[in-house]
């Protein structure tokens, strides 16, 4: 795993061991980021169940201004630290070592550009951080969310929660869902 664009172009990315993450593939990470080429510069970028912290590694590399990086394992906040100092972008970064339902209370921003989540496939872990998320003061109708899923994940729910899908983007085995709050 790299970063793909950006000031840290072509570094390598550390991967927790084990089975309990599972990075976003290089070829579908420049395929989101390419889709999000405009929104990223100066925005403020959230990376939920973040793993090794790749994706928000990427969006700061391609010029967000900071990304909060949010994972309760011990292996993953232990790689996201490293790849942060391996890349010299920790200075633009907030780590939490917390549940992603904690970490929400704790993000103290007027505005999130960007939220991403990549939570295990199907436990449902997505539908409690949108209930959590439609009453966050940070998440308006301008914040994108954007949640990578199994393929069958079924997401008709998230009217109901009061946001709208916006586009879709199916890939071999995965799909990335973008969402916003209704107006």
């Amino acid at each position: 795993m790299r970063v793909i664009a950006g000031e840290c172009r072509s570094l390598p990315l550390k991967t927790p061991e084990g089975l309990d993450t599972r990075p976003t593939q290089d070829r579908i990470k420049e395929t989101l980021f390419n889709i999000l080429q405009g929104d990223i510069p100066e925005c403020v970028f959230v990376d939920m169940f973040a793993g090794s912290g790749g994706i928000g590694i990427e969006a700061l590399s391609r010029g967000a201004r900071k990304a909060y990086f949010i994972d309760n394992g011990s292996a993953a906040n232990s790689c996201i630290l490293e790849n942060l100092a391996f890349t010299k972008l920790q200075d633009r970064a907030i780590v939490f070592k917390q549940d992603v339902t904690s970490a929400i209370y704790n993000i103290y921003e007027k505005h999130v550009d960007i939220i991403f989540m990549d939570p295990p496939y199907e436990k449902g872990l997505e539908k409690g951080v949108l209930e959590l998320l439609k009453n966050a003061k940070y998440c308006d109708e301008d914040t994108l969310i954007i949640i990578e899923a199994d393929l069958k994940t079924d997401f008709d729910y998230v009217t109901d929660l009061g946001f709208e899908i916006s586009r879709v983007k199916e890939y071999k085995n995965n799909k990335h869902v973008f969402l916003h709050k209704k107006v």
